[in-house]
């Protein structure tokens, strides 16, 4: 996939995700109750956020790629969630939408942010068509973050996902590329 693709946005640096964020991605991915519409048991030591570093590192090396980038703050400097588009099918020009943000970052406006530039970029440097994303129905922030970009909710995915002991149904949104271009002419003419 080249280089790392480092973006930036108005109070964000989107970058690559290393070894000295361990202790931030384990405050995130550690908080259960933060976690609990995730679609994976939290993490409980520093090593697993290590092994996280890793598998992150590792997506870029895929057949189907990925990139997930670490949100950083630009003031004050710090690590305060990731998001990434994984599991790229290039002969179908789609991929899978992922993100989480530490609970004192909520509702600052700092995912949508960062997802407007994260998509933008994965239109035009990958070329995609389309962008997939799975949200569990309680994930009330999440539902309303992905209408406000433009996602269309397509269906339910019945107990497609496992974690806490149990089957979870989840909601399948996405957005095509002709979905965004006209999402922003129309907020050009505002």
């Amino acid at each position: 996939m080249g280089p790392f693709p480092e973006l930036e946005t108005e109070r964000l640096l989107l970058r690559e995700i290393v070894n000295d964020d361990a202790d931030a991605l384990f405050r995130i991915f550690g908080d259960a109750e933060h976690m609990k519409w995730f679609g994976s048991e939290p993490l409980t030591s520093i090593d697993e956020a290590q092994t996280l570093i890793a598998a992150f590192a590792g997506w870029r090396g895929l057949p189907s790629p990925g990139v997930r980038w670490g949100l950083e703050l630009k003031a004050p400097k710090a690590l305060v969630g990731t998001c990434g588009l994984f599991a790229w099918n290039r002969a179908w020009r789609k991929c899978t939408l992922g993100y989480e943000l530490a609970p004192e970052a909520t509702g600052k406006g700092l995912m949508r942010e960062a997802l407007e530039t994260v998509i933008a970029w994965g239109l035009r440097e990958m070329a995609l068509n389309r962008i997939e994303a799975l949200v569990h129905e309680k994930n009330l922030p999440s539902l309303a973050l992905l209408d406000g970009l433009g996602f269309v909710l397509e269906g339910r995915l019945r107990e497609v996902g496992y974690w806490g002991g149990r089957h979870h149904d989840l909601l399948q949104y996405s957005l095509l590329a002709s979905d965004w271009g006209q999402r922003r002419a129309a907020e050009a003419k505002r």
